[in-house]
């Protein structure tokens, strides 16, 4: 499926439609830096019931945690920094991926080779003034 917006408002909608549409709680994010996949993870997590003001990137510290809704638990990774996929093993990220939680994952190709079978792949492009969204389940 490939989506089109033009405007930052519309990020809420796509928001629930990821959200009521696709099942999986693995998604990963790709797109080049400045596109917009932390900004979109943010209308992600508020849509889960996440507090606004304790979403931000977790660049530095590879992953942040957040509660939503009935104790929803949201994992929100940013793997940039990687230097290789061992970081990921000494990080644990397995207890992460397969613990039937949100897992929001900017730079998954950092760890291609650790990604799970089932994801939901969202490419995120700038063109013009508008973002391509681009999702793929897999």
């Amino acid at each position: 499926m490939r989506i089109s917006i033009g405007s930052i408002d519309e990020l809420p909608a796509l928001a629930a439609k990821i959200k009521n549409e696709y099942p999986s709680k693995i998604i990963a994010f790709y797109g080049a830096m400045g596109v917009g996949k932390t900004t979109f993870i943010k209308s992600l997590c508020i849509e889960l019931g996440v507090d606004a003001s304790e979403i931000c990137s977790p660049t530095y510290g590879l992953v942040n945690e957040y509660e939503a809704d009935d104790r929803q638990v949201v994992y929100h990774f940013d793997f940039y920094r990687l230097k290789d996929e061992n970081e990921a093993f000494d990080m644990g990220y397995e207890n992460y991926f397969y613990s039937n939680h949100y897992c929001f994952i900017e730079w998954p190709e950092k760890i291609a080779n650790l990604l799970p079978e089932k994801m939901l792949k969202i490419h995120i492009e700038s063109e013009n003034h508008s973002r391509i969204f681009t999702i793929e389940e897999i």
